[in-house]
């Protein structure tokens, strides 16, 4: 088994893409494990309030800063892990890869090189945020690190799958040539507290109309599945990522598969929505999987990680997130 410290010596950390709903939380992580964290944003799609918190702590700084440039940061770096990327499908907002296409592939590829270079200067540990979306409308279920997927190159999607397959190649690259000292995280599907409502995607969709008291719009008949992680786990396993030595892909993801339709009965049931369900016909965009589930036994057997919190656990925890007496608008 590789090795892995759970308790590392303390480290300087880059982390772009720090105001996103996913940096944040790993922002929040790192600290709380003790390091040092220089959080990097240009708040494309990142929102300066998940970081408001962190504004008195000695140990967080932030760079605002576009990684399709060139990085500096000053002072030495132990670890680069970078986030920086538009992640919504959604179509209809100005913050999904579909509106943002230039921006997504310049992250993925401009942003990956400066990133590995920051990491290259400093000989620090470099962590890749990549994705499921790898796989593509997969022929494999569920999927494992060692399939090479099923995606469109010129689809709409494309300007994010492609730019994530583009930045683990490079990624390996520099790994095999320069030696440096890589990782790759496939993300599947999370949510949790901090995820926009206009995401795009199926549990902040739903969970939208369920706090406006809306009818659930499900399309086709509900039956595409998908596989949901709550944050604090995906956190967890990106974290005991980096602190292994593990260089190939590892899927950090819930492997409890859900049809699209009882997730939305179980939202419905834990708002108390009277609005129920309404089906439409089949609008997802092209190339949406109709089945989505990580393979995690790399994950079990080198990381020693499984997911903790249940699918009715975690929706709680988030709709008090959002519910209006928490100060925070359910509406977008």
């Amino acid at each position: 088994m590789p090795e892995l410290n759970l308790r590392p010596e303390k480290m300087r950390i880059l982390i772009t893409g720090a105001a996103g709903f996913l940096g944040s939380h790993l922002c929040d992580r790192l600290l709380q494990d003790g390091h040092q964290v220089v959080g990097m944003d240009n708040f494309i799609t990142g929102s300066p309030e998940n970081l408001a918190h962190l504004a008195n702590n000695p140990n967080f700084s932030f760079i605002r800063h576009d990684v399709s440039n060139f990085i500096f940061v000053p002072g030495a770096q132990d670890a680069v892990l970078h986030f920086a990327s538009p992640a919504s499908p959604n179509a209809n907002s100005p913050f999904g890869y579909v509106n943002l296409p230039i921006q997504t592939m310049k992250a993925g590829a401009l942003g990956t090189h400066n990133t590995l270079g920051v990491a290259r200067a400093q000989q620090a540990r470099f962590l890749l945020a990549s994705t499921s979306e790898i796989y593509g409308d997969p022929q494999e279920h569920p999927q494992r690190e060692t399939y090479w997927g099923h995606v469109n190159p010129i689809s709409t999607r494309s300007v994010y799958d492609e730019a994530k397959r583009f930045a683990e190649a490079l990624t390996m690259a520099y790994h095999r040539f320069h030696g440096i000292d890589t990782r790759i995280v496939r993300i599947f599907n999370t949510y949790g507290p901090r995820m926009r409502l206009d995401d795009g995607r199926a549990v902040p969709n739903f969970l939208k109309q369920a706090l406006n008291g809306e009818p659930l719009t499900v399309y086709g008949d509900g039956q595409q599945t998908r596989s949901f992680c709550y944050v604090s786990d995906l956190i967890d396993g990106i974290t005991r990522l980096l602190y292994s030595d593990i260089h190939d892909p590892v899927n950090i993801g819930n492997p409890s598969e859900i049809s699209v339709l009882e997730l939305a009965q179980a939202i419905n049931r834990l708002t108390g929505n009277p609005g129920g369900i309404i089906f439409k016909a089949d609008q997802r965009g092209e190339g949406d999987p109709q089945r989505r589930r990580p393979d995690i036994t790399r994950a079990q057997e080198l990381l020693g990680w499984n997911p903790q919190v249940g699918l009715e656990d975690g929706l709680r925890a988030t709709i008090a997130h959002f519910m209006p007496a928490t100060g925070n608008a359910a509406t977008v």
